[in-house]
């Protein structure tokens, strides 16, 4: 039971206001308090009993789920895969794939159970006519249904599955509809983005991007990078130059009689030069605006905007990135304009990292904003005063109580939106696109 002095004013409950400005600010502050410290009171008890009874926090934190933007996701609701691969649909690609295997699996088992059900008619037929064939076998013979696997022969094995199979699968096929009826949480903050989920169409769109798995490797990457006419961001593109490998910085010619060459010119350049893209890097008020990413020798061209740009001396404890090949992180692109765009910059990288390096780069998708960092990250022992490492169950990993990782960020820090993507190289940016941002009227739709 709250003191005398955190309950409400008796004068909360009057149906007027007084005229002194004074004394309704004084009111309200003797409020606001007494709302306070019932809410802290309040605390302290619920703390008290939780202490005693683990149970009701367990309980408590089951109940309080917060609703977040990322937890109100929704997709566009696809019933096949799109014969134009789907970049003007938000659907989970994963959540699709999972649906037609679980109604595959559905049919496949109606379709066993009305042959076993044949089967087991005709038998009973069978055993009808010849009801002494049954007499007539030795008891000692074992039914081929009672046999343990290593004790049947392949010749004689039945391909169809037995009853307690079906039934297994029957079960299996349950799980997987229950899992796929039960939203799971879109952020996948723990878990990397699964490239071999990309749709039939959008492969066979891009089939520089999406190669099939019995394809030679890639040749390795090479990059141009330069950036827009009469540009002064020379230090960031040099910069950009320690982000992605086997990368050479030209400079854009801006001299006034100079012939200015045109994007579609310079890639056509980059791919006679054995490059593999050209990344061209946009400036506003002399500071990185944007970034155009062509994937040659035919594109597509794909157009990101630049915010929260921050060189390596610009962070705190920083560090100085070495020569190596970094390690590629691809968090949460799930839909097919995710896929294409974690495909893309999977292409800027060698696909065998140096590991002796430690340096890794992050490209994190969150609300359609691409956040890229790059670590160095170092194993060490677990201090006394450290926690232990909990898992996304919210329980301890096993394994590694003794260890822990430290993380150090090299820079350059930035964030990205993907803005368009055109189809091949164009003369002029916009003319034919495949994909276009517009502005999404429900806020918990995302393209990515």
């Amino acid at each position: 039971m709250p003191s005398r002095t955190t309950r409400l004013s008796d004068k909360a409950a009057l149906p007027f206001r007084t005229s002194n400005k004074q004394k309704r600010q004084d009111l309200h502050v003797k409020q606001k308090r007494a709302r306070d410290a019932l809410k802290r009171a309040e605390r302290f008890s619920r703390k008290k009993q939780e202490a005693k009874n683990p149970k009701l926090r367990e309980e408590r934190l089951r109940r309080n789920v917060p609703v977040t933007l990322d937890k109100k996701r929704v997709y566009d609701e696809v019933a096949d895969e799109p014969d134009d691969g789907g970049l003007g649909l938000a659907y989970d690609v994963e959540r699709t794939k999972r649906r037609r295997l679980a109604e595959e699996q559905r049919l496949e088992l109606e379709g066993l159970a009305d042959v076993e059900e044949d089967e087991k008619k005709e038998t009973d037929d069978d055993e009808d006519n010849d009801s002494m064939l049954d007499e007539s076998e030795s008891e000692g013979d074992k039914d081929e249904s009672d046999l343990e696997p290593d004790e049947l022969d392949e010749s004689a094995h039945d391909p169809l599955p037995s009853k307690s199979q079906i039934l297994r699968h029957s079960s299996r096929t349950q799980r997987i509809q229950q899992q796929h009826d039960r939203t799971p949480s879109p952020t996948r903050s723990t878990a990397s983005t699964n490239l071999s989920l990309a749709p039939a169409a959008l492969a066979a769109k891009f089939p520089t991007l999406f190669l099939p798995p019995d394809a030679p490797p890639p040749p390795e990457p090479k990059i141009l990078i330069t950036t827009s006419i009469n540009s002064t961001l020379h230090d960031e593109a040099a910069i950009l130059t320690s982000l992605f490998p086997n990368s050479k910085y030209i400079r854009r010619s801006s001299h006034r009689y100079g012939y200015k060459f045109s994007v579609r010119e310079i890639s056509s350049f980059a791919h006679n030069h054995g490059y593999t893209a050209v990344i061209v890097l946009e400036e506003d008020l002399k500071k990185p605006s944007g970034m155009t990413i062509v994937h040659l020798p035919e594109g597509p061209t794909f157009h990101f905007s630049i915010s929260n740009w921050y060189t390596g001396k610009a962070i705190p404890g920083h560090g100085r990135a070495t020569g190596h090949m970094p390690e590629l992180i691809l968090n949460n692109f799930t839909t097919p304009l995710g896929l294409l765009t974690a495909h893309l910059f999977r292409s800027l990288f060698p696909a065998t990292p140096e590991l002796q390096g430690r340096q890794v780069l992050t490209l994190h998708n969150q609300r359609d904003y691409i956040f890229v960092r790059r670590h160095r990250y170092i194993f060490r022992e677990k201090r006394e005063t450290e926690k232990s490492v909990v898992g996304p169950d919210g329980k301890e990993v096993k394994g590694v109580e003794g260890i822990r990782a430290g993380l150090q960020e090299l820079g350059p820090r930035m964030t990205l939106k993907l803005r368009r993507v055109d189809k091949g190289i164009q003369r002029r940016s916009g003319q034919d696109w495949e994909w276009k941002a517009k502005m999404e009227k429900t806020r918990t739709k995302f393209q990515l």
